[in-house]
């Protein structure tokens, strides 16, 4: 099992404002093209988002579904990748002082990738986490800055789920 955390040096919300907005999904998860909603509301549990993996001069279609949410905590993924089977991928976030302490946790559930998952798959898994999660951290210590950068009055954040915003006065 792939389990592999960092510490990122913002607070813990702005963590899950990052991974709760679906379009975003690509600017942090290795191997993954644009996003876009399939199904129901990101992150909420059942809801889905598409990509594309570029493979050379082949493209293949993934997708994602939340299967259990815990919002500003944790969020749990299955990834159907297509011939390669699907995996389980669980995000979970602890406040650590005033930063947040990231741990991401994969493994394969069934088709070839649980078949043939052994020390070398394990590895290369690992590189990609640590890829992950340095992107990751980049994206949340940027909206940080952005985020102290801005005024006091009148910021509304962002609503949670594939970039929509919310209207000023509605909550």
């Amino acid at each position: 099992m792939a389990v592999r955390h960092r510490l990122i040096k913002t607070d813990p919300s702005v963590v899950w404002d990052v991974i709760a907005d679906g379009s975003r999904y690509a600017d942090w998860v290795v191997g993954t093209g644009a996003s876009r909603p399939n199904r129901g509301r990101w992150p909420e549990k059942g809801a889905s988002i598409e990509y594309e993996v570029p493979l050379g001069p082949w493209r293949l279609s993934n997708e994602t579904i939340v299967r259990r949410c815990e919002e500003g905590r944790q969020l749990e993924l299955e990834i159907l990748a297509g011939p390669l089977g699907t995996a389980r991928f669980s995000i979970e976030l602890r406040e650590w002082g005033e930063h947040c302490l990231v741990i991401a946790d994969e493994h394969p559930l069934q088709g070839a990738g649980g078949a043939l998952h052994n020390f070398g798959a394990e590895a290369v898994i690992q590189l990609r986490h640590r890829t992950m999660l340095a992107r990751l951290a980049r994206c949340c210590e940027e909206q940080a800055e952005e985020q102290a950068e801005q005024p006091e009055q009148g910021h509304e954040p962002a609503a949670r789920g594939l970039g929509v915003q919310e209207s000023p006065g509605h909550a």
